[in-house]
């Protein structure tokens, strides 16, 4: 790890503290449980090492889609992450999403961005091969149908940050969209995750 991410690393707390309370901590939340016009469980994505997912074997599981970037000052997530796919494994799917959309913050390639995520923080969840999350002609479709009420039902905002997290339930509606300031293992997502499905 070189010494601008260790440093981010060890300004990791603060960051989230100073951030929380600005539009970074922002928490959305599907009230009317809206369900999808398009199925989440119809997409599939590419992973880091050029595998299909296909979202349909992720039915009956919940699941947490989060933009993820190295260079970042949210970095430090990607270590409660892993505390929160080990915990919750039996019922929860992460899967991470690299992207330099934001002050281009990770400018690295797949197999790096593999490297960097096992080796500093153990990370064994999924990781998409890098693409694009923001809203343009070339957003990867997994995000397209995230930030686009037509297809999800509800919700046409894209990520704010690096690390804005979306979380989809058992029957694959997008029930939350969670600001990069909060936190994987924070109150606000561990009582989404306790939420029943409903659909």
């Amino acid at each position: 790890m070189d010494l601008k991410k260790k440093i981010l690393k060890m300004l990791y707390p603060l960051i989230m503290r100073l951030s929380k309370s600005t539009a970074k901590g922002r928490v959305l939340k599907n009230e009317q449980k809206v369900k999808p016009a398009q199925p989440f469980h119809a997409l599939t994505t590419v992973l880091n090492n050029g595998a299909s997912l296909d979202f349909s074997h992720l039915k009956n599981k919940k699941v947490l889609l989060v933009n993820t970037a190295s260079n970042c000052g949210y970095t430090g997530q990607y270590e409660e992450l892993q505390q929160l796919q080990e915990q919750q494994k039996e019922s929860l799917v992460i899967i991470g999403f690299p992207a330099n959309d934001f002050k281009e913050q990770e400018k690295d390639n797949d197999e790096t961005i593999s490297q960097f995520c096992q080796v500093n923080f153990g990370v064994s969840f999924p990781l998409a091969k890098k693409s694009v999350v923001v809203k343009n002609q070339n957003q990867n479709p997994v995000y397209h149908w995230l930030s686009n009420a037509q297809e999800n039902g509800w919700n046409n905002h894209q990520p704010d940050w690096n690390f804005s997290k979306y979380l989809i339930d058992e029957q694959g509606v997008l029930t939350h969209y969670f600001g990069p300031a909060i936190s994987p293992v924070g109150e606000e997502v561990r009582n989404a995750l306790q939420e029943k499905g409903n659909s």
